[in-house]
């Protein structure tokens, strides 16, 4: 039987002469936390607009629940919850009052709303006004909002971009209790490597609009081309690379850096190798670092440059 709560099918979305989304599909099972990992521009926010069904793709389908958003915006509407980057308040409101005021769009009650500033730990500023609240509080509440009506689907778009660590790791803590006490699916855009692997336990990578690669951690960091990321430098670092042959990696080359970077699977079988390859290219080695594969140099090795550039 299908669990799944969200089908995205070949979904495409272009904003004049960009293309933000390029043919995306993907399933999101019934309580996963499904992290979508990508630099600033990776297409992230666009997708989950659509899913939100706040943009329309101009080609492909979106399955929420078995349902599209086309004659079923109301009821999905109230299924889903949803925190933003950034979300503006009411200055001259109350924590509580602020929580009320959205609780009443689901005719929800006061016992709710104490609840969920519980769950957000916002209980000894329940009568602080939302203007004195801090950045990490903002957020908080802001969460907190968005779990109100019991969503079975939970979007957040960045929600601790900007956030110092101690208040990112606040929202952490109330998103693994959230993931103990309930069977929200829920669907994380981020371009924090630490956040995607703390929080969720299905991972996409994206960029430039398209997937390039998708699975829990430890399937990606076990992946066929190798588990040991190599970066390396050269004294007379060239302005590209010559055809690697006889070495089974793929090089990928920063020419501004002069840095290159590869993954391996069986390092005493290919460094010999690449060691053959820079001497028959009079290629000298300035210094190399070989370490155990994390989740930033498997983007880096597929993308060639970092997730914060």
């Amino acid at each position: 039987m299908d669990q799944s709560v969200i089908e995205v099918k070949n979904v495409h979305k272009s904003f004049k002469l960009v293309q933000a989304v390029k043919g995306i599909s993907l399933k999101i099972e019934k309580g996963s936390f499904v992290a979508l990992l990508g630099p600033n521009g990776a297409g992230k926010t666009t997708l989950v607009e659509m899913i939100e069904g706040i943009q329309k793709p101009d080609e492909g389908e979106i399955v929420i629940l078995g349902k599209t958003w086309k004659n079923n915006e109301h009821e999905l509407r109230r299924v889903i919850g949803l925190s933003l980057q950034e979300t503006r308040f009411i200055d001259k409101l109350r924590v509580a009052e602020t929580m009320s005021l959205f609780a009443s769009f689901f005719k929800l009650g006061q016992d709710r709303v104490d609840e969920v500033i519980g769950l957000v730990g916002l209980e000894d500023k329940r009568k602080a006004y939302v203007v004195n609240l801090s950045g990490g509080q903002r957020q908080r509440l802001a969460l907190g909002i968005s779990l109100l009506n019991h969503p079975k689907i939970l979007l957040l778009d960045e929600p601790t971009t900007g956030l110092d660590p101690n208040a990112r790791r606040e929202i952490w803590e109330i998103l693994r209790k959230l993931k103990q006490q309930s069977e929200t699916s829920m669907i994380l855009t981020t371009h924090y490597m630490e956040e995607a692997e703390q929080l969720c336990d299905y991972i996409i990578i994206i960029d430039k609009g398209e997937i390039l690669k998708e699975g829990t951690l430890d399937q990606m960091l076990r992946d066929e081309q190798g588990e040991k990321f190599v970066e390396f430098s050269l004294k007379n670092a060239p302005f590209q690379l010559p055809p690697a042959t006889g070495f089974p990696a793929k090089i990928g080359w920063d020419s501004d850096e002069g840095k290159g970077r590869f993954l391996v699977g069986k390092v005493d079988k290919q460094m010999p190798l690449f060691f053959d390859y820079l001497e028959k290219n009079n290629l000298q080695l300035k210094d190399m670092e070989c370490r155990r594969l994390t989740l930033d140099d498997l983007f880096t090795a597929l993308t060639g440059r970092h997730l914060n550039e």
